[in-house]
């Protein structure tokens, strides 16, 4: 049985800097100038296009000028209730809200029509696209729409090489190519594989290399293996 080291590395914090925007340039220069009281805005696209870190970007700059944000996604226990003097409300993953749920995201845009609240909203399709009662879908269609497109495969690398370098780790060109061509190239699963490497490589005091990275592959199989068939 192998050790973990314990994980004192925090993981980076999603701002805006350490967003790389690739397509996505209108979209981060929108979200960069908002005000309180602008229009409803939806971004949109596949998973592992930036829409939660750009959220999470935002409320951090928002907090950080005073300013107050209010989060909810699929997740967030009913009953939704508006705190008082929001200035940022954030609705994360409107496709995953069930029908007590859109019903709560319907409540808060009447809730703030007027008020100076200013509300982003996230999704995988645009709001026409929508499966979901009609005049939440029509809300979040109201205001400026972004579709996200996931970065390419320079920028991925990019990204992933900026990781490594934060954890101090030397990813080699053979280690890299072989995430990029093996593994979907969704952003938040690549960094997640990338911070287990991380802690494989620590607990086997091995340099990263492809046999490492294979070596823990093989095992995370056999761990799965056996947590789906306690008979083993």
């Amino acid at each position: 049985m192998r050790q973990i080291p314990l994980a004192l590395l925090a993981p980076p914090a999603h701002s805006f800097d350490n967003f790389l925007p690739g397509a996505n340039a209108e979209a981060l220069a929108y979200l960069m100038g908002l005000q309180p009281g602008d229009p409803p805005a939806l971004l949109w696209g596949p998973t592992g296009s930036g829409k939660t870190h750009l959220l999470q970007a935002l409320a951090e700059r928002w907090q950080a000028a005073g300013q107050r944000v209010a989060w909810y996604d699929a997740e967030t226990a009913l009953p939704w209730e508006l705190p008082a003097h929001e200035s940022l409300l954030l609705l994360d993953d409107c496709q995953r809200f069930d029908a007590g749920q859109q019903h709560a995201a319907f409540a808060l845009f009447v809730a703030t029509a007027g008020q100076g609240y200013t509300v982003v909203a996230t999704a995988d399709v645009p709001a026409v696209d929508l499966a979901m009662r009609e005049d939440l879908r029509t809300r979040l269609g109201w205001g400026p729409s972004f579709a996200l497109e996931p970065l390419r495969e320079a920028e991925m690398r990019a990204v992933l090489r900026r990781e490594a370098d934060r954890r101090g780790l030397l990813l080699g060109d053979e280690v890299l190519s072989y995430l990029l061509s093996r593994f979907e190239r969704n952003l938040k699963g690549l960094m997640a594989l990338l911070e287990r490497l991380d802690e494989f490589a620590m607990s086997a005091k091995r340099a990263l290399t492809l046999p490492l990275l294979k070596a823990m592959l093989a095992d995370e199989a056999v761990e799965e293996k056996i947590d789906s068939d306690p008979n083993l």
